[in-house]
């Protein structure tokens, strides 16, 4: 079952979600971890990232009652101590490109999707897999890299400092 949601999710993307600012941000550790959802200081923005998967997809979400592309990717990376912007473009501004043939799991992946001038984001988890909230209607899950559909929109990997 998970597989068939997977490969759904990965050939039925239409419409993707995300904020544009482009003002400047810096990326800092958060002074404490006093979210109830939080449990473990020790879990990395990939592990909070994965433990969200079949959550919903929700516009400008940011917590575990609904998420959007960036939303995911920002309380993965507060709820393991270190905060990073809100919106794709500026967690784009805040990244270091590094090639794909570096990317480690945690590393961020960005898509640009230009009919709708949207930059999406995950978070690679390696085996050129990512996890993502994909679009209204779906489930944060996981898609493949190598999915022509992502693999058409991709632009770049980006690492975060902690």
């Amino acid at each position: 079952m998970l597989l068939f949601r997977l490969h759904i999710i990965s050939i039925t993307l239409l419409l993707l979600s995300a904020c544009g600012q482009t003002t400047r941000y810096e990326v800092r550790p958060v002074t404490g971890h006093n979210h109830p959802d939080h449990e473990s200081t020790s879990d990395t923005p990939l592990d909070i990232a994965l433990q969200q998967v079949g959550k919903p997809y929700r516009y400008g979400g940011s917590n575990p009652t609904g998420f959007d592309c960036s939303g995911l990717v920002y309380y993965s990376y507060q709820q393991s101590g270190t905060t990073i912007p809100r919106t794709s473009r500026q967690q784009l501004s805040v990244s270091r490109r590094i090639p794909v043939s570096r990317m480690r799991p945690g590393d961020l992946v960005f898509f640009s999707i230009p009919v709708t001038r949207v930059l999406h984001v995950g978070i690679y988890i390696g085996g050129n897999r990512f996890a993502h909230a994909p679009s209204s209607g779906k489930r944060v899950g996981i898609a493949y890299l190598d999915n022509p559909y992502w693999r058409k929109h991709f632009i770049r990997a980006g690492r975060i400092s902690h």
